[in-house]
């Protein structure tokens, strides 16, 4: 997985606050669903990303421009 990717996903987290509480309760469910819409993940890298620590993106989240949440980034490989 590209460094690219792993950024796109934390802004997804980040903007995407379904997302992000989806990805809480059920980070594997949430993984499965992007790997089904084409992301290519090692089982490591699979691994990386389901330790990603929320919390952080939640207060990154509370200081970002409102705009920037609107615009909703896209994936790249769908």
């Amino acid at each position: 997985m590209s460094q690219r990717y792993v950024e796109i996903l934390l802004g997804r987290l980040i903007t995407d606050e379904e997302l992000r509480r989806r990805f809480e309760r059920e980070p594997d469910a949430v993984i499965d669903a992007l790997i089904a819409e084409g992301l290519r993940l090692t089982p490591v890298e699979r691994d990386a990303l389901l330790r990603i620590d929320t919390s952080a993106c939640d207060r990154f989240a509370e200081r970002l421009d409102p705009r920037l949440v609107k615009a909703r980034l896209r994936w790249p490989w769908s």
